[in-house]
């Protein structure tokens, strides 16, 4: 089984959106930078970081506007950064941001591959690619899938389902969040839940995404256990975290 290693890659998209040199992720001492808008990220907003703080599981890197750079000084000195991702570091720094009108959302548990895996399953599937998507926007069922409606800065490239006759049983998606960099998403319908369906669908489009000579990767929330074993079958392991600001 060939072990694949997406890490320097990663270093590389990563110092794009928190404005760092790669190697930073290497180092043992957190990073604070002012947050800018560089080509080759991934783009979820127009404006640039207020905050937003990364781990890949040793120290911690932190993009910010220079207006918190007092506190968070302070607040990533001599501390492990992974560490710093934990509830009670969190509430001195969502009580600064508050200061500012601007709270933390959720934290994003981000997975790469580190093999291939062959599919469990061999339920019939269709492909749907591009505009073929489209017919899929606005329903609900498909809200993890793939985007609520079209992006151009984050497009559905791909989405597979899988069937029981003419009824879909579930479904894969993915969009390019950054420049070959492919987020994969998957909804399966409540009747065909935890039977193998989804680490089915996600396993057909990871390994489409490696054919294509793209990178796959997959996020899910701290708690959700059925999309962490759906990775983790598909031979994904977690590879960082991030949290970030919005506005209240």
């Amino acid at each position: 089984m060939e072990k694949m290693n997406y890490y320097p890659a990663l270093y590389q998209l990563l110092s794009k959106e928190y404005n760092c040199d790669p190697g930073d992720f290497l180092k043992k001492e957190n990073i604070l930078t002012e947050s800018h808008l560089l080509t080759g990220r991934r783009v979820y907003s127009k404006e640039r970081y207020f905050f937003h703080m990364v781990t890949t599981g040793g120290n911690a890197v932190v993009t910010a506007d220079e207006k918190l750079h007092p506190f968070l000084r302070e607040f990533i000195r001599d501390r492990a950064g992974h560490w710093l991702f934990e509830f009670p570091n969190l509430l001195p720094l969502e009580a600064e941001l508050n200061r500012f009108g601007y709270t933390m959302p959720q934290s994003y548990h981000m997975f790469l591959p580190t093999y291939r895996a062959e599919p469990r399953r061999k339920d019939p599937v269709k492909w749907f690619y591009e505009d073929e998507i489209h017919r899929f926007y606005g329903q609900e069922c498909f809200r993890n899938a793939i985007s609520t409606a079209y992006n151009p800065d984050r497009p559905d490239r791909m989405a597979v389902c899988a069937y029981d006759g003419d009824r879909i049983m579930g479904m894969a998606g993915c969009t390019e969040d950054g420049p070959g960099w492919m987020q994969i998403g998957i909804d399966v319908m409540e009747p065909y839940r935890s039977k193998g369906v989804g680490t089915y669908l996600v396993t057909l489009m990871a390994n489409r995404i490696l054919d294509e000579g793209k990178i796959p990767f997959y996020g899910t929330s701290l708690s959700n256990y059925h999309s962490w074993n759906i990775a983790l079958n598909v031979g994904f392991r977690p590879a960082w975290v991030e949290i970030g600001a919005m506005k209240k």
